[in-house]
């Protein structure tokens, strides 16, 4: 199925005159800045569908009459198609905003044929635009927006199903480059009961429910400090202790992150991040190889921190790495065994920021000799 890129056209990709909003003379064609670079970048790397939708208000009438639209028009789509940017289809509606036509964005009238499931993968296409009817169109397809613009949104509906808000063509390049890695994981046993809603390339917020307090903590340090979106739900048995609960979590969480780095390719493979916390100080380090080990430096006097034994601290980096495939390299000392796990779980998740990151000039390679991760 085809994802599509639906875009705007004044304000998005040329600007829009301030005073009458028509761009009804080649003296008033100004292109955005870096707009033509980035969408050349768009069309020639990507897999989206290009399509521009736009309202001329009163196109045809007196009060903007086609001869005046179409010279500026045709200029732009000329210098477009000579960047190598092509447009599947170019819808336009004439109408004006009181006339309420089902053809006028946000409306969907002039776009019934992408709602044709089988061609189209509207939930995974964008609309780009710098109007809240852009937004307000996305919504309506079913898709996701992308705002270009600086301002804040306000409506919690538009905010929900805005992807990205920017007003640099780059960020909106990159963006789309860099498509969001995310897996789901469910995890059903006798003994627990996981949900883990990972986004690699979130903004770290974390919703965390396993029934253990302290570990709902660490678990946010992770989320918090890797940037990575994350939510997790048990229900385990914690009637008996606190054993499954913990190492069901980490199995599902590497899980998580197993499916969410995909094919490996253009991360940066390996992560070190040196933490101090107080008086604590932990050495982290990971590489996510495609092979499971684990080194493990860390020694508690306390039998437990919070409602969390000691002993699972091991355990719980050791399960993850056993499902994520992970070399994994703990080194911590601190007077205050808090402080200790703390600083933990915090070089941990800046140590995964670090091996997860992407880098455009390398999306198309492994980091490995070997050929395969």
């Amino acid at each position: 199925m085809k994802k599509v890129l639906f875009i705007d056209r004044d304000g998005t990709i040329i600007q829009e005159p301030p005073v009458d909003f028509q761009v009804d003379s080649l003296e008033k064609l100004a292109f955005l800045p870096k707009a033509i670079s980035n969408l050349r970048k768009i069309a020639e790397e990507t897999d989206y569908e290009l399509v521009m939708v736009t309202n001329q208000d009163g196109l045809g009438t007196d009060s903007f009459p086609e001869d005046t639209f179409w010279p500026a028009h045709n200029k732009m789509m000329d210098t477009l198609t000579g960047e190598n940017i092509i447009f599947a289809d170019v819808h336009i509606d004439r109408t004006f905003e009181h006339e309420n036509a089902p053809t006028r964005k946000p409306s969907t009238g002039m776009l019934t044929k992408y709602f044709d499931s089988t061609q189209y993968d509207l939930a995974n296409s964008y609309v780009l635009g710098d109007r809240l009817t852009d937004i307000q169109l996305a919504i309506n397809l079913g898709a996701k927006a992308i705002y270009l613009g600086e301002k804040a949104i306000e409506q919690p509906e538009h905010t929900e199903a805005t992807a990205l808000i920017s007003a640099d063509w780059d960020a909106i390049y990159e963006f789309l480059r860099l498509p969001e890695r995310k897996a789901s994981v469910e995890r059903i046993t006798k003994e627990t009961q996981i949900w883990v809603e990972l986004n690699l390339d979130g903004k770290g917020k974390s919703q965390i429910e396993t029934g253990l307090g302290f570990f709902d903590h660490m678990l946010d340090q992770l989320a918090k400090h890797s940037g990575a979106d994350l939510k997790v739900k048990v229900v385990g048995d914690l009637h008996i202790d606190e054993h499954h609960t913990v190492e069901d979590t980490a199995l599902a969480l590497g899980e998580a992150y197993l499916k969410a780095l995909g094919d490996k390719k253009g991360i940066a493979r390996y992560g070190y991040f040196l933490l101090p916390m107080d008086e604590a100080l932990v050495h982290a380090a990971i590489d996510f190889s495609g092979r499971n080990w684990m080194v493990w430096d860390a020694k508690y006097s306390r039998e437990k921190i919070g409602d969390v034994p000691t002993e699972m601290f091991f355990h719980f980096f050791k399960s993850f790495t056993d499902t994520a495939k992970c070399n994994l390299n703990i080194k911590a000392e601190a007077d205050n065994e808090h402080h200790k796990i703390e600083a933990t779980f915090k070089a941990f998740a800046k140590a995964i920021k670090m091996a997860t990151k992407r880098e455009i000039k390398d999306l198309d390679i492994l980091p490995s000799t070997k050929g395969v991760l």
